[in-house]
């Protein structure tokens, strides 16, 4: 975010500050990114496998166009999903404190960022083509795998929050993830649950390295992606943790707010808050499609979603659902917080391998094992 700039930074190339000025041809930060992969891949050893990571700021704020897109996309608007400024009457306060409806500038500020945001990826395609079309001149794109994925979620006007991440919701945790390359069929999509601790594992898996020598808690997706698994011996759940951030200062052009809170920008709505820290199961199985949070604050607040009846989160059924569903989620949440390497790789493991006493087991919540688990590190 704030250290997202397009022009007037400064990069570490191999440890030499480089400094990048404002004119387009030589500075704009997505393009120097696409030269500079082009000239590895230009001067690397032809006989060596390679790995190349591309990172841009793009689509981040301050959403700097190139100039030949400054004026694309000028029809689009954020997506109006029947979450849309509308009030989350019964989800955690700080999602209960946006106004609702929004101002009108609230919204015309959302839409504006997300044209802006979309104009910014035009030079991010422009990227990726130049590098996949070198690859094929070289000879190297039937033998490279390209992964093609993002650093989080993001919204625009669902529940009323103007613009930000940082929610327990579908809109900010998913992130989109695809690969092409060797033995992948294309235009396939898999149902099965993959998340950010994957793709280490998966790509020393592609080159050759046994993953269950490491200690990493993520699994290889290239089975899944090659089609040599079934869904039985892939994992149901994922973790989603978040841990808030927040001021210790009142914001000045918000002074009703107090501290603690963080991000209230337009219209004094707060994105961020310290308790705003959260632990969350997302169940994906043929039959279920769930997601079970708890927040790490007084009132250890919990939100539940079925996905399936309500893909957009609009109901907590936290309190209509079944206790024992939610004594389940909850113990497979410490499983989660607590599993490290192979514990956390093997599905169906957790319930033998952790022997807890079912007595002491819902007194004590996750939040107290998690805390447990810092104190021991």
């Amino acid at each position: 975010e704030r250290n997202s700039k397009y022009y007037n930074y400064t990069l570490s190339v191999n440890g030499k500050a480089q400094k990048h000025g404002a004119d387009y041809s030589k500075d704009y930060l997505t393009d120097v990114l696409a030269n500079m992969s082009l000239d590895f891949l230009q001067y690397k050893s032809s006989y060596q496998p390679f790995f190349m990571m591309v990172s841009t700021p793009a689509p981040h704020s301050p959403w700097t166009a190139a100039p030949q897109y400054q004026d694309s996309f000028n029809d689009t608007r954020a997506p109006r999903d029947p979450n849309f400024n509308v009030h989350g009457k019964d989800k955690h306060w700080l999602i209960r404190q946006a106004k609702t409806p929004m101002t009108n500038s609230s919204v015309e500020f959302l839409d504006d960022a997300f044209r802006k945001r979309w104009r910014t990826l035009l030079s991010v395609d422009d990227l990726v083509e130049r590098v996949v079309k070198r690859l094929e001149v070289r000879g190297e794109l039937d033998n490279t795998y390209i992964f093609f994925t993002s650093d989080n979620g993001y919204h625009t006007g669902q529940f009323s929050l103007p613009l930000d991440k940082r929610q327990l919701y579908e809109f900010d945790i998913k992130v989109p993830l695809m690969v092409r390359g060797p033995n992948i069929k294309p235009n396939q999509t898999s149902q099965m649950l993959v998340a950010n601790v994957d793709l280490g594992p998966t790509i020393l898996d592609i080159a050759g390295y046994n993953v269950n020598k490491t200690q990493m808690d993520g699994m290889s997706f290239l089975p899944v992606m090659e089609g040599k698994l079934n869904s039985s011996s892939w994992r149901t759940d994922i973790l989603v943790e978040y841990e808030g951030e927040g001021s210790n200062v009142s914001d000045p052009a918000c002074p009703l707010l107090g501290p603690g809170v963080t991000e209230c920008f337009p219209d004094c709505v707060c994105e961020d808050s310290y308790n705003n820290t959260y632990a969350c199961v997302r169940t994906v199985a043929p039959s279920v499609n769930l997601q079970y949070c708890e927040f790490d604050d007084n009132e250890v607040f919990v939100e539940v979603y079925n996905v399936t009846a309500d893909p957009y989160q609009l109901t907590n059924i936290a309190k209509t659902i079944d206790q024992e569903v939610l004594e389940r989620m909850n113990h497979r949440l410490m499983m989660l917080q607590s599993c490290s390497g192979q514990s956390c790789r093997t599905p169906g493991v957790y319930d033998t391998r952790y022997k807890f006493d079912p007595r002491q087991m819902f007194t004590g919540h996750s939040w107290r094992l998690s805390r447990l688990r810092q104190t021991m590190k």
